[in-house]
């Protein structure tokens, strides 16, 4: 059971969050202090509270002892110094003394002190007095989840296919490059369903185009793809090329659809192509103009995208490039010491996503002008679910997939997210762990990390260890930047093992994919921390390298280089399974307790729950040949039922303690 209060602080700018009207309270909680004219909201923590949620943000499950920014930030150094990230989700559970969840609506950035500054004081700081805010108490932590998940609305749902795995790389610059990076995992029999398009696809970085040069015939090749079982997932940027020769830009700049400057005129600034102009998605017009743009590519057969660099990313605009070339003159002849070095170099990377620039955008918001600074974090959000309506009308029998690098609460409804441009460093196969249940705490369960990381050199070692854990994330996507080294797995010395263990994905596709599904219809979290489920057991609430995935399963990740294993907490007796592929594996009954358990690389180990099963298929080479019919179960009871969820119906399952089906 759970209880939810809203309060109204200013004029909150409607976000549309929330999918459920709630009415408006007049006094907060007692607990909850609010001062300085309704912008500072603090809340005195006992010693042993815990603070969940923030979503897409770093350091561990348990967000107590830092400082976050709720603001849509291009930002690709995940460290643990970060305060905010790509995604904006300003939702936290406070687990103690009290027990309550709390939503900070509001679209500009939310500032959670949450320890840092006194270790014992949770201050929540917005820029002016205009949110709503949301108070959800409850008797359980699966309680603020559930009457969270309800105000904000049902999750998007994905195509079974793209629950295959998934490969990417900026860039694949010709049809043949990706016709080479199918063939590599065919011949070498690794399962596969995508192949993603970065940004060289398109003629000269338009939108909604694509070089006839590099890839000639391209509905022929889509056609040819999903004839092999691969669909294309092109990128969709949120900058349109200024360029007179480009329909798209005319469009949008004859009909009045893109952001303004201070005068009104087009506020112009870089990425990709150079200069472009940003869509104003927070007018429904050009929202619709532009979502309208993605039958280009529906209409040759694509039923995939990502969109990208929309919080919105900006390279440089060209009254700070003015500002910035003058300061370096500046500097022409001089001797340098420690401080002019420093401005010299600040004033270089300040270019980008400068919050000048960000002041210096202008939305026409229902006849309103809304300075782009008050409602920055929906911009992603908005770009997003543009896509999405479109869809419903140009593609209404098709189930797209579409995922956002940039987001806000609400955008769950209409896609998935990734958590952008990571690294290739240990600490971020532990930062995707822990991720997982965060998001699901806000609405999006469709999300995964690229594994392997986009940036920096993987090596094998990590590549294999990441997709251990990468088997269960519901996006499994291999992604890398350009100039780092090749990281598709069947160029890896070992490639089989990385088969394996994508024949392991495989196997699991059909639990997965049930248990994501009835995390949506229940609102629900498809990945628990441990504290979730052990609430009381003091060694599971510490643990923040586990999770419990659906009702059944717990995975423990290796995470560290040259690792032999690793240490496990079981909070109950367990079955650990040793998966070599998806029909090699070993089972061990594993008491309650602390164990080191020894993970070679090419092993993906797992732990079922007392009185619980797992359904294993036989790996197919794609989704579309996944049999159910091969279905059966490593079983840590006496046998059973499993409802099992296809993209069609539910089936009930039974099952006997040997594993095999029967009905």
């Amino acid at each position: 059971m759970y209880n939810i209060k809203k309060y109204i602080c200013g004029s909150p700018f409607e976000t549309n969050a929330v999918a459920e009207n709630i009415a408006v309270s007049d006094k907060l909680p007692c607990y909850i202090n609010i001062s300085e004219n309704d912008r500072v909201i603090t809340y005195a923590m006992g010693k042993e509270d815990k603070v969940y949620g923030l979503g897409e943000a770093v350091r561990g499950i348990n967000k107590r002892g830092w400082i976050y920014e709720t603001y849509c930030s291009d930002d690709p150094m995940h460290t643990e110094t970060k305060r905010s990230l790509y995604g904006a989700h300003p939702f936290i559970i406070v687990d103690g003394e009290k027990l309550f969840g709390l939503f900070v609506d509001y679209p500009d950035k939310v500032t959670f002190d949450i320890g840092y500054s006194d270790i014992d004081t949770l201050t929540v700081t917005v820029k002016s007095a205009d949110c709503c805010l949301y108070i959800i108490e409850g008797e359980a932590l699966t309680d603020i989840v559930k009457g969270f998940r309800r105000l904000i609305g049902k999750s998007y749902v994905a195509p079974y296919w793209a629950f295959g795995f998934q490969q990417s790389r900026w860039s694949y610059y010709t049809s043949k490059d990706v016709q080479s990076v199918i063939d590599g995992y065919r011949t070498n029999g690794m399962p596969i369903d995508a192949v993603y398009l970065d940004i060289d696809y398109m003629d000269g970085f338009r939108d909604f185009t694509v070089s006839d040069e590099r890839f000639p015939n391209f509905k022929e090749f889509v056609r040819s793809a999903k004839s092999q079982h691969i669909h294309l997932v092109p990128i969709i940027d949120a900058g349109v090329k200024c360029d007179d020769s480009y329909s798209v830009y005319t469009e949008g700049r004859d009909n009045g659809y893109f952001c303004k400057d201070k005068d009104g005129n087009d506020f112009i600034a870089a990425v990709w192509p150079g200069k472009v102009c940003f869509p104003d998605f927070l007018n429904a017009e050009a929202a619709r103009w532009f979502g309208m743009k993605y039958k280009t590519l529906t209409d040759m057969g694509i039923d995939g995208f990502w969109n990208d660099m929309n919080e919105p990313a900006i390279f440089y605009s060209e009254r700070q490039l003015d500002k910035a070339i003058g300061k370096i003159a500046a500097y022409r002849g001089k001797n340098l010491g420690v401080y002019d070095y420093f401005g010299l170099k600040d004033t270089v990377l300040g270019l980008s996503n400068s919050a000048g620039d960000y002041s210096s955008m202008y939305h026409n918001v229902n006849g309103e002008i809304v300075c782009h600074d008050r409602v920055h974090n929906l911009y992603g959000f908005n770009m997003t679910k543009a896509a999405a309506d479109a869809f419903v009308e140009i593609a209404p029998d098709r189930n797209i997939l579409l995922f956002s690098r940039a987001s806000y609460i609400g955008m769950h409804r209409y896609s998935g997210i990734w958590t952008g441009d990571n690294q290739s460093w240990w600490s971020h196969i532990k930062l995707n762990l822990q991720m997982l249940p965060s998001l699901n705490m806000c609405g999006f369960l469709y999300t995964g990390a690229d594994l392997s990381g986009f940036g920096d050199n993987a090596t094998e070692e990590l590549a294999l260890r990441w997709l251990a854990l990468g088997i269960f994330n519901p996006l499994m996507r291999n992604h890398s930047a350009l100039g780092t080294k090749d990281q598709e797995y069947f160029r890896y010395k070992n490639k089989d093992i990385f088969g394996n263990l994508l024949k392991v994905r495989y196997a699991l596709i059909p639990f997965l994919y049930s248990e994501y599904r009835r995390a949506i219809e229940d609102d629900d979290l498809m990945f628990r921390p441990l504290a979730f489920v052990y609430r009381g057991d003091k060694l599971a609430e510490a643990c923040e390298d586990q999770l419990i995935v659906g009702d059944s399963v717990m995975i423990a990740p290796v995470y560290e280089p040259n690792a032999l294993g690793r240490y496990v907490y079981l909070p109950e007796n367990m079955m650990m399974v040793r998966f070599k592929s998806d029909r090699e594996y070993e089972c061990e009954s594993m008491a309650k307790g602390h164990h080191f358990v020894e993970i070679p690389t090419c092993e993906a180990v797992i732990f079922i729950r007392e009185g619980k099963a797992l359904p294993i298929v036989k790996a197919a080479a794609n989704t579309d040949e996944i049999d159910l019919n091969t279905i059966s179960f490593i079983t840590n009871n006496d046998g059973g039922e499993y409802v099992l969820i296809t993209e069609a119906d539910k089936r009930t399952i039974k099952y006997r303690s040997t594993g095999e089906v029967y009905v």
